[in-house]
């Protein structure tokens, strides 16, 4: 087997460098897709991980409220435990910060810290202090210590900067640094953050570091039990943090791959492509050394061998692309691919020999797959017949019934629920149509050119081509099963896309009603991770409603929510809902009235599904959260397409009166008819200025803007399946001229004959193209359907599953039926250039061959 490799094999592939180049270039790229995928994600995951357990330090326990702050005096009693080694606290909060007289913002994580508990709970925060430092700038107010991100974004010669507080601007001096990695953050000591604030007597955590022996289950039960313990106080364990932080990706990353993965796909039909071609050319060869004692068992391991050599040549150097470009993309990205689950991370290529091994295994399993089924035609070679010129005996129908099962599996699949979260049935569904469709296409081409060849029996050249994909129904299918799988993946991720894209654009006509928005310069946050007070006040927000040209205003305040330690936060929201809640949130279905003893609140579909909130039903976990006296009813479900792990909304003065907080974060300006928008945007740059100190304080966007970046940010975040579709049909139609290739050159005494029969040139080339075009144009029908089933699959059960989110269906019919006929038309113009050669004159004088 080596000699022949050595000569018979190498001899092919000196004489065709690039048509074996494609092959490897096409694995080439399908493995460096998905292994730069894999690196770049679990690259920045383990950044985010180590960043979460350095900021967090190693305690045993975490004690977190549900929303906002808490008392510290619950630090005291539970310091006091005998089962407490440790008690550290800490308040958390998020702000904006400056350098100063620079307008550019950094989002910065400020902890305020007791740096006496550092060194033995959370040593990667504890304080450095320059060497300039004051002594006790440790403990000194309005002082930082910065982490190397912060330190980056600041400038490294910094010493002063300028932190956004809500509306007010306070500059704090830098005097050292953290060990801590991830986004910027700040460390300075509790109190003075808590002066700083406004948050006197108010932590956000409180971690715990038990003594030995004591069993961590019982502690958790025995402070839940515990007498006036609060319940919207959650008990958290070191592991939740990271857990809430790969689950929080997990779906992102996985579509993502998979996406990765299409380009590997449809690389195995290249190779498929690739090695027919090859066979076809060398089929007398192949006969020749099976009279001389090569059998046919052997001919296949031959081929095998062949597409092994191009997966592995393929998948050596797609890794060594794939590190290249992940190395580039952490540089270029920071370990964000779009999803915006790790924006400000700036993580290290992390390398490991078992993904590596994985990717590489997974571009030879595709180099053997594409390299079957022309190694199995090398082993049915007839040799005598094919010594003759006569060609191979052809494969027979019958194989709709296995092709049935197929779909039917797939239908199935696409029934069954996500595992972990993940919707793996749905994949193996997609996959299961493809290879079913495909494996239907004889039968399919049986039954569509079986009623049209009568059509056709008085027109020679028609009749030709006609009747060949009738005859020959099994080589078709094999001629285009390439573009079958390419186009119907390009069909689907264009529905998908068009559908996400349609359904956002609808998002958006209902979530942003108004004629312009306001925020906060700051973000909105109001410098507390849970929301604790926003940045517009009500006087704020009535001197806008006072402003000439405004009819109205509405408002919108956002709080983090922690209902579950294991799940990351859902938002809650305070908004403006007068009395149609459907004209403020896109509703599915009717809104429920609300019972008199509670309060209405309107969930996004995450909460159906991972907290059962359904409509018509208490909602528990948000009555524990708020400390029990309060009965939440959920009077709707909306659409939300910017939270995926859950959202619930609430009428404003709902809110007002639970929380006592009247604060805003975001305000809606209604215009009156007429009204300049440029001079209502001056007005309130206006009374920014006079209320809040300086017109800096706000950001305003009309509605269009909004809309446009949204939309921007959407295709920005797609542009990824693009490029996927453009090479999926690139490497389908590269399949289809090299399937038509081989096909001529196994035909060329055929065409010989047509040429002694009176068949001029152009007519030998009409037959020719009409068969491309009739192969193409069934190939081109059941990729546009099975493209829509897998969009069907996609839409409604691979979105929802990984999402928690619904979209509707829209079928850009224009789109695909200009995707289809460029298809059929390129198809048809290979097959024509690849039947030039087969037309000339060495194929009228190839009649004359006969062994």
């Amino acid at each position: 087997m080596r000699a022949l490799l050595r000569t018979f094999s190498w001899q092919e592939l000196r004489h065709h460098p690039w048509r074996s180049a494609a092959a490897v270039l096409a694995v080439t790229l399908g493995v460096a897709l998905a292994f730069s995928v894999h690196l770049i994600n679990a690259s920045a995951l383990d950044e985010f991980s180590s960043a979460v357990r350095s900021v967090n330090g190693q305690p045993d326990l975490e004690l977190r409220a549900a929303q906002g702050s808490f008392d510290e005096s619950l630090f005291a009693g539970v310091a006091q435990l005998p089962q407490v080694q440790l008690a550290s606290p800490v308040l958390e909060t998020q702000a904006a910060a400056a350098l100063p007289g620079d307008a550019r913002r950094l989002p910065l994580r400020v902890l305020g810290v007791d740096a006496l508990l550092l060194p033995s709970m959370a040593p990667a925060l504890m304080p450095r202090p320059a060497a300039d430092a004051d002594r006790f700038a440790l403990m000194a107010p309005d002082t930082v210590f910065l982490n190397a991100a912060a330190r980056n974004a600041l400038g490294e010669g910094a010493t002063r900067l300028q932190l956004r507080i809500g509306t007010e601007t306070r500059e704090l001096r830098i005097s050292g640094q953290v060990a801590a990695g991830g986004a910027p953050l700040a460390v300075m000591d509790i109190g003075a953050a808590q002066d700083l604030f406004g948050r006197a007597g108010q932590l956000t955590r409180i971690d715990l570091r038990l003594a030995p022996g004591t069993d961590r289950t019982a502690f958790m039960r025995t402070l839940r039990e515990s007498p006036g313990w609060p319940s919207k106080l959650q008990i958290a364990e070191p592991g939740d943090a990271a857990e809430r932080v790969s689950n929080l990706s997990r779906a992102y990353r996985v579509n993502l791959t998979v996406l990765a993965l299409v380009a590997l796909f449809t690389g195995a039909f290249l190779v498929f492509s690739v090695l027919a071609l090859s066979v076809a050319k060398r089929a007398q060869q192949f006969a020749l050394l099976g009279v001389l004692g090569l059998t046919p068992r052997e001919r296949l391991q031959l081929v095998l061998a062949e597409s092994l050599a191009l997966g592995l040549i393929g998948s050596i150097a797609g890794l060594a692309l794939g590190t290249a470009l992940a190395a580039f993309g952490l540089r270029v990205l920071g370990g964000d691919l779009g999803g915006g689950y790790f924006e400000g991370l700036a993580p290290t290529l992390r390398w490991r020999w078992g993904p590596a091994l994985l990717y590489g295994g997974l571009g030879l399993l595709a180099a053997a797959v594409g390299g079957w089924w022309p190694a199995r035609a090398a082993q049915a070679l007839p040799e005598a017949q094919t010594l003759k010129g006569l060609g191979a005996a052809h494969a027979q129908g019958g194989a709709h019934k296995l092709a049935l099962l197929l779909i039917a599996a797939g239908i199935a699949l696409a029934t069954a629920p996500a595992v972990f979260g993940i919707p793996i049935a749905a994949y193996l569904s997609v996959g299961f149509l493809l290879v079913g469709g495909i494996a239907a296409l004889p039968w399919l081409i049986a039954l569509l050119y079986d009623r049209l060849a009568p059509g056709f029996a008085r027109r020679v050249l028609p009749m030709l081509a006609i009747e060949r994909a009738r005859r020959m129904r099994a080589t078709a299918a094999v001629a285009v099963s390439g573009v079958v799988a390419s186009l119907s993946l390009a069909v689907a991720l264009t529905v998908m896309v068009a559908s996400f894209r349609e359904s956002v654009t609808q998002w958006l006509d209902v979530v942003l009603p108004a004629d312009l928005y306001v925020r906060s310069a700051s973000g909105g946050g109001g410098g507390s991770v849970g929301g604790e007070q926003a940045a517009f006040t009500p006087a704020f927000v009535q001197a806008l409603s006072a402003l000439p040209g405004v009819t109205r205003t509405g408002t919108l305040r956002t709080r983090a929510l922690l209902l579950d330690p294991t799940r990351p936060s859902v938002a809650l929201i305070s908004r403006s809902l007068d009395d149609d809640a459907s004209r403020s949130l896109p509703l599915l279905g009717v809104a429920l009235p609300v019972p008199a003893d509670a309060v209405g609140i309107y969930v996004s579909e995450a909460m159906v599904e991972l907290y059962g909130a359904k409509p018509g039903t208490r909602f528990e976990p948000l009555e524990r959260a708020f400390g029990g006296g309060t009965r939440f009813f959920v009077a709707g479900v909306w659409r939300d397409y910017v939270r995926q792990f859950g959202a619930i909304t609430v009428h404003a003065p709902e809110f007002e009166r639970l929380t006592g907080d009247r604060s805003v974060s975001d305000v809606a300006l209604w215009l009156a008819p007429g009204a300049n928008e440029a001079q209502v945007q001056q007005a309130v740059r206006a009374v920014a200025s006079r209320e809040l100190g300086t017109a800096d304080a706000v950001e305003i966007a009309s509605v269009g803007q909004l809309r446009a970046t949204s939309l921007r940010i959407f295709d920005r975040s797609f542009a990824v399946t693009y490029w996927l579709q453009a090479v999926a049909i690139g490497i389908g139609l590269f399949g289809i001229a090299a399937s038509f290739s081989a096909q001529v050159l196994a035909r060329r005494k055929e065409f010989g004959l047509l040429a002694h029969l009176g068949f001029t040139r152009a007519q030998v080339l009409a037959v020719v193209a009409g068969e491309g075009a009739a192969w193409t144009a069934i190939g081109a029908a059941a990729g546009l359907g099975l493209g829509l089933a897998v969009a069907v699959v996609l839409v409604h059960v691979v979105n929802p599953q990984s999402f928690h989110w619904t979209m509707d269906l829209l079928v850009p019919w224009a789109r695909l039926a200009a995707l289809c006929a460029a298809v059929v038309a390129a198809g048809t113009v290979t097959a024509w250039l690849a039947g030039r050669a087969a037309a000339s004159h060495d194929a009228v004088l190839a009649v004359k061959e006969d062994w």
